[in-house]
């Protein structure tokens, strides 16, 4: 055999080879979360509101099915100009809204997004929120990466 073909044919040996044990691997280990699966969004709301330019609180649950620990790093919807993460303060006096950079979210667990703790702000509206409409926006995770999630105005 030529030494030109003898060498593409151990690279492809080598480059099926490991390919076959990299599928088989991803086969038989059920505890890798492929893209977001592990993560998902549900009861996604923000209040109505009859004005533009106000802030208003996002609502949602996280539910985390992985073994392993993510992070909320980022949210973008088409209805506010910024989002912030906040987390509340409860040193000393009353309590107070903190912004943090991101919002932890442990294995095998779920994650309400409510004012006491961690929370979503979405800040200066583009346009009023009438109850009964819908949005689109896209939250952001450190590992699972982009989850497109539906917002109901109540």
């Amino acid at each position: 055999m030529p030494e030109s073909r003898n060498r593409r044919f151990r690279f492809e040996q080598l480059f099926f080879g490991s390919a076959a044990l990299a599928l088989a691997y991803l086969i038989l280990n059920p505890k890798i979360a492929v893209g977001n699966e592990a993560l998902e969004i549900t009861d996604a709301w923000v209040p109505a509101s009859s004005s533009s330019g106000i802030d208003v609180a996002l609502s949602m649950t996280i539910n985390n099915a992985s073994d392993d620990a993510d992070s909320l790093l980022r949210v973008r919807c088409p209805v506010a100009n910024f989002s912030e993460k906040h987390t509340v303060d409860r040193g000393e006096g009353s309590p107070a809204m903190r912004a943090i950079s991101a919002i932890p979210i442990a294995a095998r667990s779920s994650v309400e997004m409510k004012p006491e703790r961690f929370h979503l702000m979405l800040l200066q509206t583009r346009q009023p929120l009438v109850s009964g409409e819908t949005f689109r926006c896209t939250v952001i995770f450190q590992k699972a990466g982009t989850i497109e999630t539906e917002v109901h105005v109540k």
